[in-house]
């Protein structure tokens, strides 16, 4: 019978760095997870807001404004019908609403009102992987959310103008509506993170950054129709650069190669950097 042999205290410190090297390989999905579970608890709201949000509003539109639009919007060399206009707009939309909610509230939560970013920085996770796995938690909820409008928009298209839409690209606009929702919602993210108290700022936000955003980035008319003194809002909103990215792959707007690049290069460049930002607001509040 072999004897028991105590391990040693080097072969004990080995297989504990081990076990904390798990978690920092993995660290980022962890946190992933954890966002992803929590969202169980106002699960349905996700999914009927993922449904009903492009039924109600390409419904309303078609029966309401559609109806009095009769005529083809002149967009990019070509006329379209007026819903396929706004569809690609209002997908980018959603993301970025998906965005605002994501990136704001439940942020504070973590470091003020449940402080569970504290609690994830006590194990092996590091701050870095904290704030990536926020951004990739809510990025799954904007996924649902962009897959399920460019479903609607597919069905009720082609039962509406066959063939107006381009199926075969128009896929492209649900990683578009991804990259809007994380090129605005990854700046606002490191804004919620370095916040110490709520005093109405995210209220704020929505009414004075958002809504603008919102009607002034030729969501619901060509950005060309605006005076120029307004037009500026949507030249540095996400969202007029997304909903043009989105109507190229659609309907196949022409656009100029050069201003093609500037859309993608100005998305990309407000994700990255947001969320390198995020990543350091994370580590210096963390580090308290």
């Amino acid at each position: 019978m072999k004897p028991i042999t105590q391990p040693t205290l080097a072969e004990l410190t080995a297989e504990a760095m081990e076990w904390g090297r798990k978690p920092r390989r993995r660290g980022s999905w962890y946190v992933t997870e954890h966002m992803v579970r929590a969202m169980r608890a106002y699960g349905w709201t996700i999914v009927v807001g993922a449904l009903g949000q492009p039924i109600l509003y390409l419904l309303g539109l078609a029966v309401g404004l559609a109806a009095l639009i009769a005529v083809p919007i002149p967009d990019g060399g070509r006329e379209v019908p007026y819903l396929l206009f706004v569809a690609p707009a209002l997908l980018a939309t959603a993301a970025i609403s998906v965005a605002s909610e994501e990136f704001t509230y439940p942020v504070m939560a973590g470091f003020k009102w449940r402080q569970y970013f504290y609690g994830f920085n006590a194990s092996a996770l590091s701050s870095g992987q904290i704030a990536n796995g926020v951004v990739l938690g809510a990025a799954a909820r904007m996924l649902v959310t962009v897959v399920a409008y460019w479903a609607f928009i597919c069905i009720f298209f082609e039962w509406l103008y066959p063939g107006a839409a381009n199926f075969a690209t128009s896929w492209i606009s649900i990683v578009i509506g991804l990259v809007a929702g994380l090129a605005f919602g990854a700046p606002l993210m490191a804004y919620a993170g370095a916040l110490e108290e709520d005093k109405g700022q995210f209220a704020l936000v929505q009414r004075f950054v958002f809504m603008p955003m919102f009607l002034f980035s030729g969501t619901f008319y060509p950005l060309a129709t605006l005076p120029l003194w307004l037009q500026w809002i949507g030249w540095i909103s996400p969202l007029w650069h997304a909903s043009e990215l989105g109507r190229v792959v659609t309907y196949g707007k022409t656009v100029e190669p050069w201003l093609l690049a500037v859309h993608v290069t100005y998305l990309l460049v407000l994700t990255v950097g947001g969320v390198i930002l995020a990543r350091r607001v994370f580590t210096r509040r963390l580090a308290k």
